[in-house]
């Protein structure tokens, strides 16, 4: 990854995943390990789980951006998570809207600060 900057992961549905893509996010490693997963009615938790994994050991992924409804199907796996890099954010979708009180990793980051940090 000399030279090279990281990129952002994508795990959502296929709206989501068709805008990133059309943005230019879509790339494949070495391996043909593509940076994304479109998560359909047929997906199992199981391969979602198993793809937000592989994005966290892949050391080229700076920022995994979830459907924060695909979040909360594995959230036991998205709270294990503890470092920093790769960032993971939880995002809406056309069909879920965003709630922060679900949104575990913003939780964490409120933790962090008191409201005199703030003044």
């Amino acid at each position: 990854m000399a030279g090279r900057g990281k990129l952002i992961a994508v795990i959502g549905d296929e709206d989501t995943c068709t805008g990133f893509l059309l943005g230019g996010i879509g790339e494949l490693n070495k391996n043909r390990s593509p940076n994304f997963l479109v998560v359909e009615k047929e997906t199992s938790i199981a391969e979602i789980e198993e793809t937000f994994k592989s994005f966290l050991i892949r050391n080229d992924i700076g920022i995994i951006l979830i459907n924060q409804f695909i979040a909360e199907m594995i959230r036991h796996a998205i709270d294990q998570h503890m470092e920093s890099i790769p960032a993971v954010l939880e995002i809406p979708s056309k069909e879920h809207p965003y709630d922060a009180s679900k949104d575990s990793i913003l939780r964490r980051a409120k933790g962090m600060f008191s409201a005199e940090d703030f003044r």
